[in-house]
Parts: C-alpha cells; sequence; structure tokens
C-alpha cells in the first residue's frame, strides 16, 4: 500500500512527545513490511524540505507568516492549543494537497492531537484513518486554559474524527472514553503503540556515571522520572514522594528528565530538597534527547510513571522494554501495559502514600525487581514490537478499504 503519515511532530526536528515517537516507529515499521511510507511532518524552517530515511520518506512543511498572523487574535485571546491546531491542520492540508498532484495514496494516517487531518478530511478525496493519542476534550481540563481554547481545540480535532475512514485508538481505555464522552462513530479497533527493540537496544555510547552524575556503588539504587513536569504526568505528588521515600532509604537517589514548563521543579521541588539537606541524591538534567533519556534508563533500578491522566505512553513502553521495575499509576490504558504485580505495580492515581508505599516494595524486593523487570521485556518483546504493530494496522487498513471498494 502506499500509505501517508500526518504528524507534525516527527524526530528529530519536531519529535516533542508521544505521537512523534509513534510516528517515527509506525513509518520506519510499515517501510520493512515493504509499503510505501510518505511522512508529512512540521518544520522550524520556513518552506518545504524534503528528506528520507530508513526507506521512509519526509516532508517538511512551514507555512508563511499569512497563517500566523491570521490567528493572532486567538493567541491574544490565550487560545494557544486552537491556534495550533488550526495551523498544522492548514500545513498539513497544502502539503498533501501538492504531493497528491504527483501521487496517489490509498490511506492518509493522522492523529486526533494536532488537528492534522481536518482540512484533508474536508477538502481532499483520499481515504483516512486516526490514531487517539489524547484528545483535547479529554485531557484539556487538567490545563489552566481558558474554556474558549479548550472549544476551538476540540472543535478542529472533532472535525477530523468525524469525517475519517477507519479510527483506532493505542488502548481500550481510551477506545471506551472516546465512544463515551465524544460522541464518536464506532467501530473503534485498538491498535497499540509499538517500538523497536533493536533501536532501543543499541549501545548509545554514553557513560551515564560520568554524565549525569548516576551512583557508581552498587549498592545504591536509582529511581527515574523522565516526562514533561506539569501536573498531568503527576509532577505535584513528588515532592513528598522523594523525601518520604529518601528519608527513609540513605542509599536511593532520584533522577529526573523532562521540561520543566511551569516551574515546578525550580520553584517548589529542588528547594525543599535542598532545604532538607538531601541534593546530593537528587539528579535533575532537564530535558534530554531521547537517546540520552534511553541510557539512563538501561541504568535505572525503578521507573517512576505518577500521571493523572495517561492512554498508552512511550515512557511505559520504554521502561518495559529496558527491563526495569515499573511504579505506575492505575489510571487510563497503564493497566494494559502494566499488569500489577505481573509487570511492575500500580498505585492509586493521585494518591501520595500508594505511590511511596509501592516504591518501599519495589526498593526492599530486589527480586520482585527482577521478576517484574523481565516480564515487562517479555511483554513488549511478545506484543509492542514495531512490525507486529504495524502489520496490525496495514492489515486493518485493507480490510476497510476492501469493504469500501
Amino acid at each position: 500500500m502506499k500509505i501517508a503519515i500526518l504528524s507534525y511532530e516527527y524526530p528529530p526536528d519536531t519529535g516533542y512527545g508521544g505521537i512523534g515517537t509513534y510516528s517515527y516507529y509506525q513509518a520506519r515499521a510499515l517501510a520493512k513490511l515493504g509499503h510505501d511510507v510518505h511522512v508529512f511532518a512540521g518544520s522550524h524552517t520556513l518552506g518545504i524540505q524534503h528528506s528520507e530515511h530508513d526507506g521512509v520518506r519526509v516532508t517538511r512543511v512551514k507555512m508563511d507568516g499569512w497563517t500566523h498572523r491570521a490567528l493572532q487574535g486567538f493567541r491574544d485571546r490565550r487560545c494557544w492549543w486552537g491556534a495550533n491546531r488550526a495551523e498544522t491542520a492548514i500545513a498539513a492540508f497544502h502539503a498533501l494537497k501538492k504531493a497528491m498532484k504527483r501521487e496517489q495514496f490509498d490511506i492518509v494516517e493522522f492523529p486526533e492531537c494536532g488537528a492534522d487531518g481536518a482540512l484533508v478530511t474536508t477538502l481532499l478525496d483520499v481515504p483516512t484513518a486516526i490514531k487517539f493519542h489524547s484528545p483535547a476534550r479529554l485531557i484539556m481540563g487538567i490545563y489552566d486554559v481558558p474554556r474558549m481554547d479548550r472549544e476551538v481545540t476540540s472543535f478542529f480535532e472533532q472535525i477530523a474524527i468525524n469525517q475519517c475512514t477507519v479510527r483506532t485508538s493505542c488502548s481500550r481505555f481510551l477506545a471506551d472514553e472516546v465512544a463515551a464522552h465524544m460522541h464518536v462513530k464506532q467501530p473503534i479497533h485498538v491498535v497499540p503503540n509499538g517500538i523497536d527493540l533493536e533501536l532501543f537496544d543499541a549501545d548509545e555510547g554514553i557513560d551515564v556515571h560520568e554524565k549525569f552524575g548516576l551512583p557508581r556503588d552498587p549498592d545504591s539504587l536509582v529511581v527515574f522520572f523522565a516526562n514533561r513536569l506539569e501536573e498531568r504526568k503527576g509532577v505535584h505528588l513528588v515532592r513528598d514522594m522523594c523525601f518520604a521515600v529518601m528519608k527513609k532509604y540513605p542509599h536511593v537517589h532520584f533522577a529526573f528528565a523532562g521540561a520543566d514548563q511551569f516551574g515546578y521543579m525550580e520553584r517548589e521541588i529542588r528547594p525543599f530538597i535542598q532545604a532538607n539537606g538531601l541534593q546530593s541524591r537528587f539528579h535533575y538534567y532537564g530535558r534530554l534527547q531521547l537517546h540520552e533519556v534511553r541510557a539512563i534508563l538501561k541504568h535505572v533500578d525503578v521507573f517512576l510513571i505518577p500521571s493523572l491522566w495517561e492512554n498508552a505512553p512511550y515512557s511505559c513502553i520504554e521502561a518495559m522494554s529496558a527491563g526495569r521495575a515499573i511504579v505506575a499509576s492505575d489510571c487510563g490504558g497503564l493497566p494494559e501495559l502494566v499488569q500489577h504485580e505481573e509487570t511492575g505495580l500500580l498505585a492509586r492515581n493521585n494518591q501520595g502514600p500508594s505511590f511511596v508505599a509501592a516504591l518501599e516494595r519495589m526498593i526492599e524486593d530486589a527480586p520482585l525487581r527482577d521478576r517484574v523487570g523481565a516480564a515487562a521485556r517479555r511483554a513488549v518483546e511478545e506484543r509492542y514490537t514495531d512490525v507486529r504493530i504495524a502489520g496490525m494496522a496495514a492489515d486493518l487498513y485493507a480490510r476497510e478499504l476492501a469493504a469500501l471498494a
């Protein structure tokens, strides 16, 4: 099949989070399976740039200033998310329309978040598939944004959702949430996120002890958090969590990687840690490159995911791939990845003491850490490899297209 993938987020230029990671793995895996894949992504450079990697063609687009100027009114009203969705939809439409003058695609895949497909589904005659990750209507209430921004953002995303040909979700949780709260047409097929284990397992060539100050002492234990430092990711819980655990266990270190967009780390967490004399076992690295996060992940003991809302986060899949012991929230799609007592431990959503108790179990029980970490790695090998997931998606698309014929 000839498959186009629209995703503003696409590494390395715009590889900000899980959607970019998914799009990268999906494009490469589809190409491995013999499909002709063309990715249309965002750019920081004005104009259109073409490149290729791993058998995948990539077109990056940044529209000239008229779209940005036209949406300034939204920004003046703090509607940043909505303005971004509109700008992304316009750029994706123009790039794909231009490409379709030279080639025809069997199907166009895109995420709902970003509204990459909003104009495509409206103005172009091509079958489309949407992959649900984190719909604005379900998550924006967690953030301090104006109601107008929530409504505008949800509106742009809903256009693509309502008009697409095939609908998929990374988890059963999100498929059910979308059906129940967004009145989305059925069926919504569950196609998990996949990961390239060969790429993940590659040696990053980084001495994490030298570069990041992780302890070399084999008796030390490191708990690692790698995510955006925002309330949706549970950052408001970690200050007291770190204090309770480090005071009880003098050999335990905490390490954090992620952008501190809202100042939680600098304003609240680090001053508190320093005031209590625990700074020698507390490490904050800011936002790191993906290969740096992976290098650290392979040398820590416990991976922490205290999020308030998650679908099927790559942070969890990568920790599973590394064979780490995971302590995660029992929210959203996380229990579909982390089975309690089998591939990790689940703590009660937004309940700090529950996370502390789970961390204490992991710290005190090395056989438990080894057992759940090994089981998590096996689960990825059996269920979440990139080629397996891309094959599921391609087979689904082929069936749906055949039904339309």
